[in-house]
């Protein structure tokens, strides 16, 4: 039963989804796998209006992908006779996978986003029962020449500002990001700073393997970036954007998480390199900077001194309480938590599959 000041964590995984309760972030209570032999690359925890609402992208090899739903805790799931997300006939597509589910701020309730592959990105206006296409950003003139990052084509990142309804960022693999300042009407590119060297133009307008993007919970023209190699801040509202990886031990990575209300404070977990997919020296750690990137702290207390696997782009999360609590999980089935924003990790849980998605919230009541 939830009680004041639970902490729910949901893991999805290649094989199914783990959900987990804690009243003091320490000892967990773990039920699952829901959904067993399917894969997870998606949850959406939501808290608003005194409920809490669990949004999973589920993906079957047999059925396909769609989006469920629990209102307790994962008693029972609740899926849409034709699917939570379809394309509509004139788009001439398929809905292959659900990258990202993110609940919109508590004053526009029942708001939920969806990014989706092929790269688009959807609007629910209940909660996440029903989806809606953004025809303005699939009928984007780029969209053609939009490729697949070695994952696929994802909208990965699904950005609403808190404070403009109208305005809204999406990231994309590949692509970069985009921002609508009209509730997705149009879209324009905006990756001014942010390099591809990859491509015969290191400085495209778009092309961009962004992997992550999050938002300064007190400044929201603040956005941070985790590039395919580079690590980025923008103060415009993403109209240009300023490395700020100096400090780092690799510009590598999937992962960016914002404090969620503290300005200045985020978290990144380097890699190697694109062709060197380790964490750096074979050894885990979490980076965290107090000061909107100009400098990084190296967070290792608790982890395995060895750790050859990695963490995937949406495999960390971090939760609302005081101290915020940072959590991930690693492609070796291990998943971490700290209670006091990464200063010391717990393992949690261990030996589950390849962990996709991680995301963790507070429920007061």
């Amino acid at each position: 039963m939830v009680t004041a000041q639970t902490t729910v964590l949901a893991i999805g995984t290649k094989k199914g989804l783990w959900l987990a309760t804690s009243q003091d972030r320490e000892q967990w209570s773990f039920s699952g796998p829901h959904f067993l032999m399917n894969e997870i690359p998606s949850i959406g925890i939501d808290t608003r209006g005194g409920r809490t609402r669990i949004m999973v992208g589920v993906r079957s090899e047999h059925w396909g992908p769609t989006v469920a739903h629990s209102d307790d805790l994962g008693a029972t799931w609740t899926e849409p006779e034709q699917g939570a997300i379809r394309f509509p006939e004139d788009a001439n597509s398929a809905l292959e996978r659900v990258w990202q589910i993110y609940p919109d701020s508590a004053d526009r309730p029942g708001v939920v986003w969806a990014g989706c592959e092929p790269i688009s990105v959807w609007k629910s206006t209940d909660g996440g029962e029903h989806f809606e296409l953004n025809r303005g950003l699939w009928d984007h003139p780029h969209r053609s020449q939009w490729g697949a990052g070695f994952g696929g084509a994802a909208a990965h990142t699904v950005l609403p500002s808190p404070t403009d309804e109208r305005t809204l960022h999406v990231a994309m693999s590949t692509g970069g990001v985009y921002r609508s300042t009209d509730s997705g009407e149009t879209w324009e590119a905006r990756n001014h700073g942010i390099s591809a060297y990859f491509m015969p133009d290191p400085d495209p307008e778009f092309g961009q393997c962004v992997h992550k993007v999050a938002r300064d919970a007190q400044v929201p023209d603040r956005l941070y970036a985790q590039n395919h190699h580079g690590v980025y801040r923008s103060d415009d509202n993403a109209d240009t954007w300023t490395s700020i990886a100096d400090g780092l031990p690799a510009d590598f990575g999937f992962v960016m998480m914002a404090h969620p209300s503290r300005s200045g404070t985020a978290w990144v977990i380097p890699i190697k390199a694109d062709g060197e997919r380790i964490p750096p020296d074979g050894k885990l750690a979490v980076h965290r900077t107090d000061d909107a990137g100009s400098s990084w702290t190296r967070l290792d207390s608790g982890l395995p001194q060895s750790e050859f696997n990695v963490v995937l782009r949406d495999a960390a999360a971090v939760d609302t309480a005081e101290p915020a609590g940072v959590y991930f999980g690693t492609r070796g089935g291990s998943v971490y938590a700290s209670a006091d924003e990464g200063n010391s990790f717990t393992e949690v849980i261990a030996h589950l599959p390849d962990v996709l998605c991680v995301r963790a919230a507070v429920v007061v009541g």
